[in-house]
């Protein structure tokens, strides 16, 4: 969302992002207005937990004021996000949504979102997962009954579709198209390709020597034993590469095995240290994973839970990577996935193929035009 609002300030808007305040001074770096937004506890963690449609009509009451105040053109929401884009159409603003990762919203012969399949060749495969489809469905439509009851509260009316999260109106996909299976498109949906933004960070000095270098990358969010920087360190600790890891600022709960291969920092810049990489390895989370095609790197996916094992699924059918399920993540299997995709040149010219894309294409511009569009039609 940063990224949009970047791309949209450099056109001569002016931009509110409305976000947690640990964001405020990245928001406000970029040129953009901040806003806080509402923040409610709707998990079983702390004292008095909110239910999640509980808390989005509390959120959506919250943002109201914000709305009437700015009196804006249009609003974007992210996905994630109900209550902006509820409180939009309660001011009858125009709202578009952000969808950063693949379009969710599949055909009715393809796999269930996030399981981490592929896309079926076939037509046993397709009728499968046709079927399969089922109890996908029911959820989808308590997922229906459960918005439309938090509209009513808040004096919306009901609808009839699923996926009521995102915009009719304009839907934002900010991934590679190279990554969404084949389909036909809504007309209000429209595949931009990655929108990246990341914090300013220090150079960081790499592992001397000429061996491919390989830049392991956690997530920030999974994987709290460092199950996959382990792995990597050790399997790769006497392997024909330099490598370079980091632990994303969190401390790991055991010393970590450090060969003479090896480097490992708190942080890093994925978008100064990438381009200089062959290879990433990392658990598949869409941020990373889109930053590593950008820069031509071919990717090494160790997925941890959810839209990481789709992420992953999708990078496999692309032919720019390779996916090791996290039953596999130990060392020696690791080491044989780097080999195979530092080996194969299909794989690193597929790579090559997605950097150079994303280098002759913006899509912060793109995504700026058609958020303009619906400002204006």
């Amino acid at each position: 969302m940063i990224a949009l609002g970047r791309a949209l300030v450099a056109r001569g808007h002016e931009v509110t992002l409305q976000t947690w305040t640990r964001w405020q001074e990245h928001v406000e770096r970029e040129g953009i207005a901040f806003a806080a937004a509402p923040e409610y506890q709707v998990f079983p963690s702390g004292p008095e937990p909110l239910a999640f449609y509980e808390a989005v009509v509390h959120a959506t009451r919250d943002t109201l004021p914000l709305l009437k105040r700015l009196k804006p053109d249009i609003a974007v929401a992210d996905i994630l996000t109900l209550a902006p884009a509820l409180a939009a159409e309660l001011q009858d603003v125009p709202c578009a949504t952000l969808i950063p990762h693949v379009y969710p919203h599949g055909e009715p012969h393809f796999p269930i979102y996030s399981l981490g399949a592929r896309l079926p060749r076939t037509a046993f495969g397709r009728s499968f997962w046709r079927r399969a489809q089922s109890p996908v469905d029911r959820g989808l439509e308590l997922g229906r009954r459960e918005l439309n009851d938090t509209r009513a509260q808040l004096g919306l009316p009901a609808l009839d579709h699923v996926h009521g999260g995102i915009s009719r109106r304009l839907a934002l996909v900010a991934t590679f198209p190279q990554l969404e299976y084949p389909r036909s498109w809504p007309e209000h949906v429209h595949v931009i390709g990655p929108l990246m933004w990341e914090p300013p960070a220090d150079d960081v000095e790499l592992p001397p020597g000429e061996e491919p270098l390989v830049l392991v990358a956690p997530s920030t969010a999974q994987d709290p034993e460092h199950r996959m920087l382990r792995a990597a360190l050790r399997g790769l600790a006497d392997a024909d590469v330099r490598v370079l890891a980091t632990w994303n600022r969190r401390l790991p709960p055991r010393p970590l095995p450090v060969p003479a291969n090896a480097r490992v920092v708190e942080w890093v810049s994925y978008a100064r240290t990438m381009p200089l990489c062959d290879l990433v390895v990392c658990h598949a989370g869409h941020g990373t994973l889109v930053r590593a095609l950008s820069s031509g790197c071919a990717v090494l996916a160790c997925p941890a839970v959810g839209d990481m094992n789709e992420n992953a699924a999708r990078l496999d059918w692309a032919g720019a990577g390779v996916r090791l399920p996290r039953r596999f993540v130990s060392p020696r299997p690791l080491r044989l996935a780097v080999e195979r995709a530092l080996g194969e040149s299909t794989i690193r010219e597929r790579a090559a193929e997605l950097g150079a894309w994303a280098a002759s294409h913006d899509p912060g511009a793109r995504a700026a035009e058609l958020v303009e569009g619906l400002a204006t039609a």
